[in-house]
């Protein structure tokens, strides 16, 4: 490759296919395009050297290639991969031996290829994350012919970089058509279960290719009509993530998880709970100043074998919150235009309906809450119930 080379001489400084030309300056500077040069020890200030890439003695004017008989003084050759740059301004030249038919090396595409994915398993790495000491990260880059072979080559040089130490990366090329998906570890384990989790969350588009190396640290998949955008790389994130975290034991919950039996409990210290008879009270009462509603959360079986009440609106789970909050625009009910409606719910025995009631509050509807014993216990009380047809 050219390059700039800088010894302290008396020749000033002339970029001309590598010639120093006469005269007096306090420093020199040559541009090569050549394995060999020759250096010329300078006498009285003048003195006159050029390249030799062929290595021939044969005399030539300043400009020309050859070695000049008009040098005066030892010289040696250099080699400029010898080249030390130890010194911003006087650089140490040390010789190495050659041949004389020695030629530069020509660089190959696998080269340059080789050279691409270093630089991209480079990239990855200074990406970085940890989460329970495993190394893990998230790298696209624009789709090469031979997506497979070349995202294996970045897999390789990680696995040299990072060696033994846990990690658990993902590669991606992007682009028009059919991509590629390359997701590699330290543990075959978490590499299966990243290959599985990518596979089910982007459905249909992700697809394993038949071809998967032994080891199982190393896992490719073709990816179709899959444009990667910010969510998609996202979601690659949140599935190595996932997949990277260490359980001391499986059996034990989480960190910050919570059993239904808590949930249920915290749902029903922020709910002012009715029985049936203060339900019914309360639909009957035309003094309160906000509208009333018994809703009906139970699936259709359940309606159908054990009846319902009358008037109560009917509103399966499901759908409850869309139907109940003044924000949404799709499928909200023409009652549901105001945040102080009394919502009181109800299901079968009043298990469900304080989760759901809690949801409501989430939302803003903050008068909503549920019967204690559900529909069981309103029809226990002997108040009215209408049998499904």
């Amino acid at each position: 490759m050219p390059g700039w080379y800088c010894g302290r001489t008396t020749i000033p400084q002339r970029r001309n296919r590598g010639a120093l030309w006469e005269d007096g300056g306090e420093q020199a500077m040559f541009r090569t395009e050549f394995p060999f040069m020759v250096v010329a020890v300078i006498q009285a200030g003048r003195a006159r050297w050029c390249c030799d890439m062929t290595g021939s003695s044969a005399s030539s004017s300043p400009t020309s290639y050859g070695v000049s008989p008009a040098v005066e003084g030892p010289f040696q050759a250099f080699h400029r991969e010898a080249l030390s740059v130890s010194s911003a301004t006087t650089p140490v030249f040390s010789p190495v031996d050659r041949k004389e038919d020695d030629t530069a090396s020509l660089r190959t595409l696998d080269d340059v290829r080789d050279q691409v994915a270093s630089r991209l398993a480079v990239r990855a790495i200074r990406k970085l994350k940890t989460v329970d000491d495993t190394r893990y990260a998230v790298s696209l880059t624009l789709s090469k012919s031979d997506d497979a072979g070349f995202l294996r080559l970045v897999a390789a040089h990680l696995q040299r970089v990072l060696g033994d130490r846990a990690h658990l990366m993902a590669i991606a090329t992007t682009g028009t058509g059919d991509t590629s998906l390359a997701i590699c570890g330290t543990d075959p384990v978490q590499v299966q279960r990243a290959a599985l989790l990518s596979t089910s969350k982007f459905m249909g588009h992700i697809l394993p290719l038949a071809e998967q190396d032994e080891g199982g640290t190393v896992w490719l998949a073709r990816v179709r009509e899959l444009a990667w955008t910010a969510y998609d790389e996202t979601a690659l994130w949140d599935v190595l993530h996932k997949c990277a975290q260490q359980l001391a034991d499986p059996s034990r919950p989480p960190p910050g998880s919570r059993g239904i039996d808590e949930m249920l409990a915290e749902a029903r210290t922020r709910l002012q709970r009715v029985t049936p008879r203060q339900a019914l009270d309360e639909l009957q009462d035309t003094s309160l100043a906000v509208p009333v509603l018994l809703v009906d959360i139970r699936p259709a079986a359940q309606r159908a074998t054990h009846g319902g009440i009358p008037g109560a609106m009917i509103i399966e789970r499901n759908v409850l919150e869309w139907r109940f909050d003044p924000r949404s625009l799709d499928g909200r009910l023409d009652v549901a235009t105001r945040y102080d409606l009394r919502v009181i719910i109800f299901c079968q025995e009043g298990y469900t309906s304080s989760l759901a009631a809690a949801s409501l509050q989430d939302i803003g509807l903050l008068n909503a809450t549920d019967m204690r014993g559900g529909f069981k216990a309103w029809k226990d009380e002997g108040f009215p119930v209408q049998l499904e047809p």
